[in-house]
């Protein structure tokens, strides 16, 4: 298998040391595996976070505001609203660089896989809220004020009502987040991250194993496209809308 490999490579004009070494770590299963492995655990581990916190901060954006279904202090929601603004708009190696300290308290360490789950998970968090924001918004003001007129608490509102409601695009939106946390993930391992994004970086570009380098490419892709069509499924899943007209159109037929 490796000779067959090398032999391809170098007819592609690739040196024959460097075909070698490139067959020889494209032929290694563990490693692959490996790697495999540690670019899901840390954008999943991160996703779940991001949600834990994001979540919640969306919900309190929308019920939060004036006019909400639970009023919080305008100041209040003007600095939530502002640290929010301003963690978003740190780029991510920046604030992965900024918070890698932070890592080192919780985990023990700043480098490896494992310690950009804290940068991951506070980039993300902030993402997340504005996604689930704008989902909630999406939702037919008449729906919630029915649910008012019932004598619906606000805990009520928006456990039985919004997020029922808004379900497609909430899942819509976690499929974007992972995604986008999945790249920042491949980010991370310019400073110490591992995962194919690392391998892309290191061991592609930085030694010119032009042949690894796009492999990890492919990879990162096919994991886009297999959480893109999760998602899209659960999406169309979900929605009752379509759910219903598929079933007005089987008792017509």
């Amino acid at each position: 298998m490796v000779e067959n490999l090398t032999a391809l490579f170098e007819s592609w004009g690739i040196a024959s040391a460097q075909a070698s070494s490139q067959a020889e770590y494209l032929t290694n299963l563990p490693e692959l595996l490996d790697q495999t492995w540690q670019t899901v655990y840390a954008p999943a581990a991160a996703t779940v976070l991001a949600y834990l916190i994001g979540l919640p901060l969306g919900i309190l954006l929308v019920t939060g505001e004036e006019g909400g279904i639970r009023p919080l202090p305008e100041p209040l929601m003007r600095v939530l609203n502002v640290v929010i603004n301003l963690l978003r708009s740190v780029p991510f190696l920046i604030l992965m660089a900024l918070v890698m300290p932070l890592s080192t308290i919780i985990i023990g360490t700043s480098v490896g896989t494992t310690a950009t789950i804290v940068p991951l998970t506070i980039a993300a968090g902030p993402y997340v809220a504005r996604i689930v924001e704008i989902s909630l918004r999406e939702m037919d003001r008449g729906v919630i004020e029915a649910a008012q007129a019932m004598g619906c608490s606000p805990w009520q509102i928006v456990t039985k009502v919004m997020l029922p409601e808004c379900r497609p695009s909430l899942i819509n939106g976690a499929t974007n987040a992972s995604i986008t946390i999945l790249g920042y993930g491949a980010m991370s391992g310019a400073i110490g991250g591992g995962g194919w994004g690392a391998v892309a970086l290191m061991r592609g570009y930085g030694r010119h194993h032009v042949v690894v380098m796009w492999a990890a490419v492919i990879l990162l892709v096919i994991l886009v496209q297999i959480i893109q069509s999760i998602g899209t499924a659960l999406s169309v899943k979900s929605d009752r809308r379509i759910n219903n007209s598929g079933s007005k159109n089987r008792r017509k037929s």
